[in-house]
């Protein structure tokens, strides 16, 4: 290693725990470790561009151990990107650029939002999934326009993390050899040495996944490390995991190697010892010289070459392939394609009923003519949710054209690795599964939305209506808890035409998740869906007064019965308007004139009926309002005597009208 390397390296060190010291808060730790690796990563192999952050055939880089975000954001600093000294200053602060933890669209540079620990790592696998997708698609014999590697730096507890154990998995089955994880092994966690909990071979359990195995002995050594990055490169028949020992808060007389510099300053004494014993107290805080400055410049102008030949290859590709330089500008833009909307194809139901489930499968293959980079597919459950892409193939291992991904028994995994497939960028993406299981990868559609990915979710089996599973598999909360998901739309149609009205306005969101909740059981095909359901709610149902007696507010399968109860109630004099809410966050960005003609605010005789938990619901219905809903878990029986039994019926339904009137 170089002398100049060496104050590179400690420049990370002391940027880091200057920037952690001055908040009073933060993980110094992890960057005084892995300091070594990460410079040797991103100055010997990264391929990547301050002056164009978003460059495509950019490598991939993950913090997944996101605690550890000074090491990041020292990086993108002396590596050219808008992350200023200032920035570094305002560490952890009120609108900085550099929050706790990263944040993807924050901080320029920052690939992935991590922290959630675990999640780092499977994003990146959904990265190398993208990047072969995209290659397969797109390269030539003479030209390769995607050819870039993802890299994480993943710890201790990273590995613990059942996500990243599911995803790893994955990854070795599908041989993803062009994603490297360096494990920062530094024995270290918040409770102590990880021994106490942790004392398996990590080796050898990646070695079971099919994952090729490296080991450096000196984490502190750039060309050892350098090696091994080398070595994992030749083989780009399986992902690799560098196993790379380090000492987290290297340096620091008294704390290096404990848990007391893994989530807490060093503290004033401690950061002038760990000083003076580098030499470094001879420097102001923050301090980066005129000499480190100056190479850094030298490495920033060779990783732009990168770039830059990579534009000139682009341009003769596009001249020679300008067919497929059309299609590469419209997979990587996400443009609604509006001819989608008037497919005859998308609205023909001639069943008298039928299950949105397969309603959504039937329209998820129209879509898919539309967007040739729609892909996804199902936690072990294609036949169930209906989520297979007809006649596109199915990605693994052999065929990296398919558009199918198998995920097997992995939700956690799933929904975290479709993030990373959006993160990359190309492709349209979805996942599919039960709703009671989005409860395994609630923690990934988090960062969905906080991310304002547009990923799409599918989760079928919407109900007690289920039926005999019983209520381990009857979601009650769930709804409501996605609800209560920031930046997340849910829909919940109430029939075939309603699914199909769902799908065309989940795929023109890129702000963010879209929930599709769908039934097992089949529901009526409805007549008077309109596009007002494109509003997120509407009137299915009018009355014939100049208001009505009282409104009925539904989803899903409840709103045939909220229209049977309409002809019944008509039979007794009782004018009801149904309204079908397709979704709240939708209706809830409309005019007020637009909700107060859907909801006149004078009518206060108000019945919501949803086949779950009624928290929330009373804000549509105000104090005069109902809800008939589910307050406990389901039962196992046949789906239509649970919804008798649970009050889900007309009679049920005129009843409590007949109480409130």
């Amino acid at each position: 290693m170089k002398n100049i390397e060496k104050k590179v390296i400690q420049t990370i060190r002391f940027l880091s725990t200057d920037a952690v010291e001055r908040a009073n808060s933060g993980h110094p730790g992890l960057p005084m470790g892995a300091a070594t690796m990460a410079y040797t990563l991103w100055s010997r192999f990264l391929k990547g561009s301050a002056a164009e952050p978003m460059w495509p055939d950019r490598d991939r880089f993950v913090l997944s151990a996101g605690h550890g975000s000074m090491l990041l954001y020292s990086l993108l600093h002396l590596f050219g990107y808008d992350v200023s000294i200032e920035d570094i200053k305002n560490f952890r602060q009120w609108g900085s650029k550099t929050p706790g933890h990263p944040e993807y669209g924050h901080t320029p540079g920052v690939e992935t939002t991590t922290g959630p620990l675990g999640q780092g790592f499977a994003n990146a696998v959904g990265m190398a999934i993208a990047e072969r997708r995209l290659a397969a698609e797109f390269n030539t014999n003479d030209y390769n326009i995607v050819d870039h590697y993802t890299y994480v730096i993943a710890g201790d507890g990273d590995l613990m993390e059942g996500v990243s154990a599911e995803a790893a998995s994955l990854a070795g089955h599908l041989r993803l050899g062009k994603l490297i994880v360096l494990y920062d092994d530094n024995d270290i966690t918040i409770d102590g040495r990880t021994d106490i909990t942790f004392t398996e071979n990590v080796g050898k359990r990646f070695e079971s996944y099919g994952w090729q195995v490296l080991k450096v002995e000196d984490g502190n050594g750039v060309e050892e490390i350098e090696e091994a990055i080398k070595n994992a490169k030749q083989d780009i028949s399986r992902p690799s995991l560098i196993i790379v020992p380090t000492v987290i808060g290297y340096g620091s007389p008294n704390k290096a190697g404990t848990s007391g510099v893994h989530g807490s300053p060093l503290g004033e004494q401690e950061l002038k010892l760990t000083k003076e014993a580098a030499g470094w107290d001879q420097y102001p805080d923050f301090y980066v010289s005129d000499e480190v400055k100056a190479y850094m410049k030298g490495i920033i102008y060779n990783r732009e070459k990168s770039r830059l030949k990579w534009k000139e290859m682009y341009n003769e590709y596009s001249r020679k392939y300008p067919q497929k330089s059309i299609k590469w500008e419209i997979w990587n833009h996400l443009e609604f394609p509006e001819e989608l909307s008037s497919d005859n194809e998308l609205w023909n139901f001639s069943e008298k009923a039928v299950a949105t489930r397969s309603a959504g499968g039937k329209v998820l293959n129209v879509i898919a003519k539309y967007l040739p980079n729609l892909m996804g597919g199902s936690a072990d459950l294609n036949a169930s949710t209906k989520t297979y892409l007809k006649d596109k193939g199915d990605f693994d291992r052999c065929n990296p054209r398919g558009n199918n991904i198998y995920f097997g028994v992995r939700e956690h995994a799933m929904g975290a690795i479709l993030n990373g497939m959006a993160l990359h960028g190309g492709l349209r993406v979805f996942g599919s599964t039960f709703l009671v299981f989005s409860d395994y990868m609630r923690p990934a559609i988090r960062l969905s939305a906080l991310m304002k990915l547009p990923v799409i979710y599918i989760f079928t089996h919407d109900s007690i209506a289920l039926g005999e599973d019983g209520p381990t598999h009857q979601p009650i909360e769930h709804i409501m808890s996605l609800r209560s998901i920031p930046n997340t739309t849910v829909f919940r149609p109430a029939d075939a035409k309603e699914t199909a009205i769902a799908w065309l306005e989940a795929l023109k969101r890129t702000d963010g998740p879209s929930v599709l909740i769908l039934t097992r059981q089949k529901l009526p095909v409805l007549e008077g869906v309109h596009k007002g359901a494109h509003m997120g709610a509407y009137i299915l149902r009018k009355e014939n007064k100049e208001v009505p007696d009282v409104i009925l507010i539904g989803t899903g399968s409840e709103i045939s019965l909220l229209d049977n109860a309409h002809r019944e109630l008509k039979k007794e004099g009782i004018e009801a308007r149904v309204v079908s809410m397709l979704s709240w966050e939708i209706f809830d960005k409309q005019s007020q004139s637009y909700s107060e003609h859907v909801l006149p605010p004078q009518v206060k005789k108000r019945l919501v009926v949803e086949a779950g938990i009624p928290l929330g619901w009373e804000r549509y219905i105000g104090k005069e309002g109902k809800i008939i809903g589910i307050n406990r878990f389901g039962a196992s029986a046949p789906g239509p005597v649970l919804m008798e039994k649970f009050g889900f019926t007309v009679n049920n339904i005129i009843k409590h009208v007949k109480e409130m009137l």
